[in-house]
């Protein structure tokens, strides 16, 4: 495939579209000088003239204007194609999460997304693991590890947790002295909440965070993931520590009790990110802007 000087099609483009060389460097931000050179090397590739001249006037040729017309339709072509790949779809946006964020905290809020956001058709891609911030995997991503550069990271929320029952085990529990009465109930651990990976680690910390030990005989069950974890404390056996952002208010209602201890900073921050070039995508904008104030509340 042959092409001609690109530049140089540019410079003429904008040229016949404004009928005016000075407003063409205006737009194109060179010079007159440059823009008439440029027109020039493209009429000596063509070896026909593009445009007539009269002085300081001056008028497409024939050759001229139907060149123009098809260039106008191919830059036209172009610059859509790279926009598309650049900032996505109009209106459509593919976003990339961790499965528990989505199911227990994004899903049932999306709603209201709908309502204040109609015009945005959201899809999403959940993710067992870190995602990977690519093009070939979604248009933004909430993620704690964000890409070092030529991503947009905008903060939604530091991850805290507590100690959460169900309503059985807490009917047990509630007139006990804290934390003494959580001891004698099975505590259920997450792995890979903090650092080091310790077997128990989120329940030290915890207790750590609070000025007291966790006694070394206490009875703990270990899971690999909150969700686990939580859906065994929903059924009374035992308690669980978790993030209030994978509670959905039907679990704050209906499946547990939230106990009336304090919280621990995991250390991980979840982030809405996505890529700079999308920066001026209106959706994109809108969507994290409604994220934010979603975490808020």
């Amino acid at each position: 495939m042959k092409l001609p000087p690109l530049r140089a099609l540019q410079c003429f483009e904008a040229v016949a579209r404004l009928n005016s060389f000075s407003k063409a460097a205006d737009q194109l931000n060179v010079t007159q000088s440059a823009v008439s050179h440029q027109v020039k090397l493209l009429e000596e590739y063509l070896g026909e003239a593009m445009f007539s001249r009269y002085g300081r006037s001056f008028a497409l040729t024939e050759v001229g204007e139907r060149y123009f017309e098809e260039v106008s339709h191919s830059l036209s072509d172009l610059s859509n194609a790279s926009q598309l790949i650049r900032e996505g779809q109009s209106g459509k946006i593919r976003l990339a999460l961790y499965s528990s964020v989505a199911v227990k905290w994004l899903i049932p809020r999306l709603e209201d997304l709908r309502q204040q956001y109609p015009e945005i058709e959201l899809s999403l891609n959940m993710m067992a693991d870190e995602p990977k911030c690519s093009d070939q995997v979604a248009d933004c991503f909430i993620t704690v590890e964000p890409p070092k550069t030529n991503f947009v990271v905008e903060f939604l929320y530091a991850e805290r947790l507590y100690p959460v029952c169900g309503h059985k085990l807490w009917q047990q529990i509630k007139d006990k002295l804290l934390p003494e009465a959580l001891w004698k109930q099975p505590l259920l651990s997450v792995q890979n909440l903090f650092p080091g990976d310790k077997p128990g680690e989120d329940w030290r910390q915890w207790s750590e965070q609070g000025g007291f030990e966790l006694p070394a005989n206490t009875k703990i069950n270990h899971f690999s993931h909150m969700l686990l974890a939580a859906e065994a404390a929903r059924y009374d056996q035992g308690i669980t520590l978790i993030n209030h952002y994978l509670m959905s208010d039907q679990d704050r209602q209906h499946n547990f009790v939230r106990i009336p201890m304090h919280e621990v900073l995991t250390g991980d921050n979840f982030y809405f990110v996505y890529k700079k070039s999308r920066a001026k995508q209106t959706d994109i904008v809108k969507l994290g802007r409604w994220l934010k104030q979603q975490c808020l509340e």
